[in-house]
């Protein structure tokens, strides 16, 4: 005989999957044009900003929260505005031409739809919520990351420097919500530590993807490196900065000589993998180093909330 309750299941079974599969690449879709996994930088950085202004007092869970969630929501429609900026481009290059929007998953209106209901929601959220400070600042952060950044890295190398802009602002946003003054010298160190990391982690970025970025018409440092060395010399170059720049914090009354330390050796770790690449001229060891840029910034990070002075 027939067994028709089984038969029912197994039917039931065959429409399900569908649906869960449906569900999970709409799930990984949304990852990706939002750039969950690379705005988790983001939310670190703001959080440590936040931790560092409150280390005499004022600490407030819900303003954390509230920060938090308006960051993300800033951060979250700037990434949707600049696929939606780059879907041509997107599409001339391997790493993302399966991207939502050049490969047509996801239609171009409502993708723009949702990084303006994000992006209007973060600064509203973050202004009602926490302040008028941070909001501002994460206005600033959209509108030079969305019209100024991304434009320009079809005319200009120099797209980096300005890049590295929006990407040290969510400290300073902590700050701010911490209690820390827009005029004080620790927001702007906070800003100076992500600004100056972001030249060695993205010059690297820019070497490894070079003949893509060549191919989509992205005007990068790396044009016509072929070896490298032109690359990973302003790489080691920044990486001196950051050394510097962690010797600066206990003269300037900021934090204690232990954070000037690491920092300084956690550079220096930096400048050694560089020189490596340097001497090898193999791929992989700028790989290393590039890996390394994302090893440093939790540690630096780390070092600083303990021995914030």
């Amino acid at each position: 005989m027939v067994n028709f309750a089984a038969w029912d299941r197994l039917v039931a079974l065959s429409e399900e999957v569908p649906e869960k599969k449906v569900a999970n690449s709409l799930s990984k879709d949304l990852q990706t044009l939002v750039k969950a996994r690379l705005n988790t930088f983001v939310l670190v950085t703001t959080f440590f900003g936040y931790a560092i202004a409150c280390r005499n007092g004022g600490w407030d869970w819900w303003t954390l929260v509230h920060l938090l969630i308006g960051t993300a929501a800033c951060a979250f429609g700037s990434a949707v505005f600049n696929q939606l900026s780059e879907v041509e481009s997107d599409a001339l290059m391997k790493r993302t031409a399966d991207r939502p929007l050049p490969s047509k998953r996801v239609k171009v209106e409502p993708a723009f739809i949702l990084g303006w209901v994000l992006a209007a929601f973060g600064i509203v959220h973050l202004g009602i919520t926490v302040g008028k400070t941070p909001a501002w600042i994460g206005a600033a952060t959209i509108a030079i990351y969305v019209f100024i950044y991304t434009p320009m890295k079809k005319w200009s190398s120099l797209n980096t420097l300005v890049g590295a802009i929006p990407g040290a602002l969510p400290p300073l946003m902590g700050w701010t919500a911490g209690g820390g003054g827009l005029a004080e010298a620790g927001g702007w160190y906070l800003f100076a530590l992500l600004f100056l990391w972001q030249l060695p982690h993205f010059v690297a970025i820019n070497w490894l993807c070079r003949e893509e970025y060549e191919v989509a018409g992205y005007k990068m440092w790396s044009d016509g490196d072929e070896s490298g060395k032109r690359s990973v010399s302003l790489a080691v170059a920044f990486s001196v900065g950051l050394a510097l720049l962690a010797l600066a914090a206990p003269l300037m009354g900021l934090a204690g000589w232990p954070y000037a330390v690491i920092g300084v050796l956690m550079a220096a770790w930096l400048v050694a993998k560089g020189m490596k690449f340097l001497k090898s001229g193999e791929r992989q060891e700028f790989r290393r180093f590039f890996l390394l840029t994302l090893l440093y910034l939790p540690i630096t990070l780390a070092a600083l909330l303990i021995f914030w002075r």
